[in-house]
């Protein structure tokens, strides 16, 4: 495990602003810097980066933290992971406090997940490189190929073995669980090796950690598919991945663009060359998870397939999904016949890459000539393929390109270019509200299928109790929330100062136990804790804490989507008259949040205790009644008492 001491100094060295401009472009505005969210569509900037507190959050999609849970989240890193890429970027030195004797001793299922792609790489590649079957068989195939030996060493390509379960019983023999073998799609329910008789080829995220493994048929049999793939898993989700996006990033942000592909020996065959810019989408059609990965490297995709009708609709079909993410996209189609890898190997280097600049088109000029060539004099075709172009240009959102590109699709069809602007603006209207009715079912959904869990509960448990016990209190939320910013301050009181904390906690811990959000009364357990203990405690504790959710909870309460200018000070010399500074504001609101909460629980005191007199009325145990009538007559004093301080009216 990672020591303290290390994790410690990578907090202290990462900051926030350079971290996240590895993948987002970001503007200064006032003392922040805002971007386009890299977690979801925007096409206003909602992400905002705050290096005076080291995070960053996004008011659109909600996500937020610092930067060890910018990597994790972005990366798909585990904590870990996301320690050890910040201890290299800032050329920490990774000091370890002692590590897992075994696999078994993993405590995460993700880690371990990882561990086990390793060891399944590690199996592929012996049998490739190791076995008689795998030499005269696998490694026969990709030299075969054209591949040379570096080129399958530098991919760490494999072979599955024939056997029934090769790979099964090495694992097995070894320690690792056949649960978390079949989780990853490996080991069929049968207890059988999944991959058997292919060459493998392992599929990286884009950090270079080993997800998943495609493997090639080497049999003519007509049942079986010439690629499979592992099913997806906690750590592999084939929508979300690009083939070789591990090897490629750095060329492709060299470069300015990124070369799609089809296939993965597309992909080997290009790198071999020296073209790295590469990608492939990974036996899938491009989705838009795909594209929004290139775009953290580039804002232009070259479309490089086949020269034959589906080499071409495979082509059309990506244009769409890439102009939605504003993205530049060029289409290059190869000789009819030729795809890549074969191109590459009859007509060399240099003429391939002669031929891809040379041929290179714009999309809009690709689908204009795909009109004049297919259509010929028909008008029932040519309004056909018009439509299809004015529906891909209704995706580009920048409106100024779109103009450039309607004007250019004029010229080129001859088509009024007044009759092409309003039909694309009654294209981008379609676009607009099928989104919006997609988003209203998905809400509607997303309402029906919550479930109504707390902490500890079960649905059903939680469902029952929902009507007494929500899943958040916000007083509560409240306290965690002046704990995680004010805590550590000082309320001038007699006969000397006092920390927030400690005045706050001393007045309800013993309601604590029976908080309703667990997060918040785990934050108020801790930090009580820490008090006992006299250990130092303030925001940067919690934004820097292991546990996710305290991380994630402590930045959103520090990141707001407004912040007082300093110019009405430093240039107008304009000051609040009504109220303190903000910054003059927090034992105040420290105050007023203590009191809005005991007024909620004074609030809840009273309810239970009428009901238990309303109860009482109807029998015949006077002593008992006039006893809680007393109690009632003291929960409302307090309560008026402290509604008051909040100049608020009971009814």
């Amino acid at each position: 495990m990672i020591s303290q001491e290390t994790i410690d100094a990578i907090f202290n060295a990462a900051r926030i602003e350079e971290v996240v401009e590895e993948f987002v472009p970001l503007k200064k505005r006032g003392i922040n810097m805002i971007g386009l969210c890299p977690f979801h569509d925007e096409k206003t900037p909602s992400f905002t980066v705050s290096p005076t507190r080291n995070i960053y959050k996004c008011f659109g999609c909600g996500k937020g933290g610092n930067p060890v849970n910018f990597i994790m989240e972005h990366e798909g890193s585990s904590y870990p992971e996301a320690l050890r890429h910040l201890a290299a970027k800032y050329q920490i030195e990774i000091k370890e406090s002692g590590l897992p004797a075994d696999y078994q001793e993993e405590k995460n299922e993700r880690d371990s997940l990882f561990l086990l792609n390793e060891f399944a790489l590690d199996f592929y590649v012996k049998q490739l490189h190791e076995t008689d079957l795998g030499k005269s068989i696998g490694l026969s195939y990709f030299k075969d190929r054209g591949l040379l030996l570096k080129t399958i060493e530098k991919f760490r390509l494999g072979f599955a073995p024939s056997g029934p379960g090769g790979l099964t019983q090495a694992a097995v023999a070894k320690g690792y669980n056949i649960e978390f073998l079949r989780k990853l799609g490996l080991t069929t329910e049968k207890d059988r090796d999944f991959f058997y008789n292919r060459v493998m080829f392992p599929i990286h995220n884009a950090n270079g950690k080993v997800v998943a493994f495609a493997g090639r048929q080497l049999t003519t049999q007509k049942r079986s598919p010439k690629y499979i793939n592992s099913k997806e898993s906690d750590i592999y989700q084939k929508s979300k991945v690009l083939y070789a996006m591990n090897f490629a990033k750095q060329a492709i942000r060299k470069e300015g663009s990124c070369i799609l592909v089809e296939g993965y020996t597309d992909v080997l065959a290009l790198h071999q060359a020296g073209i790295e810019h590469v990608v492939a989408a990974s036996g899938t059609a491009l989705t838009a998870d795909q594209i929004r990965l290139i775009k953290r490297y580039t804002n232009t995709v070259r479309l490089l397939y086949d020269g034959d009708p589906a080499g071409v609709k495979a082509a059309l079909r990506g244009i769409d999904l890439i102009l939605q993410q504003d993205l530049n996209v060029e289409i290059v189609m190869l000789p009819e016949g030729e795809d890549p890898d074969s191109y590459l190997r009859s007509q060399g280097t240099n003429t391939f890459k002669q031929y891809v600049e040379e041929n290179a088109k714009d999309f809009i000029l690709f689908k204009t000539d795909l009109v004049l060539e297919e259509t010929g004099k028909d008008p029932i075709k040519k309004t056909e393929l018009i439509k299809d172009i004015v529906r891909s240009l209704a995706h580009i959102t920048d409106p100024i390109k779109r103009s450039v590109y309607l004007r250019q699709c004029s010229g080129q069809l001859d088509v009024d270019e007044d009759l092409l602007v309003s039909e694309t603006n009654q294209a981008i209207n379609k676009i607009n509200r099928d989104q919006r009715i997609d988003q209203m079912r998905q809400a509607r959904s997303e309402a029906r299928n919550r479930p109504l869990v707390m902490d500890g509960l079960t649905p059903d448990e939680a469902k029952s109790s929902s009507k007494s016990k929500p899943g958040v209190d916000y007083q509560e939320r409240d306290i965690a929330r002046i704990l995680i910013l004010h805590g550590h301050k000082l309320i001038v009181k007699e006969p000397e100062p006092v920390q927030v904390a400690s005045y706050i906690l001393a007045q309800i811990q013993e309601v604590i136990p029976s908080f309703s959000d667990a997060l918040s009364a785990k934050i108020a357990l801790l930090y009580g804790q820490r008090l006992a203990n006299g250990e130092e405690t303030d925001t940067s504790y919690f934004i820097y804490h292991t546990d996710p959710d305290i991380s994630k909870l402590a930045s959103d309460f520090c990141a707001s989507p407004y912040e007082y200018s300093e110019n009405w000070k430093t240039m107008w010399d304009i000051h609040l008259q009504t109220q303190p500074m903000p910054e003059e504001n927090e034992v105040q609101d420290s105050i007023q949040a203590l009191w809005r909460f005991m007024l909620k629980r004074y609030q809840k005191l009273s309810k239970e205790n009428m009901e238990k007199i309303e109860e009482l009325r109807e029998g015949t145990n006077e002593d008992e009644l006039i006893k809680h009538l007393e109690v009632q007559r003291m929960i409302v004093t307090k309560r008026n008492e402290i509604a008051q301080k909040l100049n608020t009216v009971i009814l």
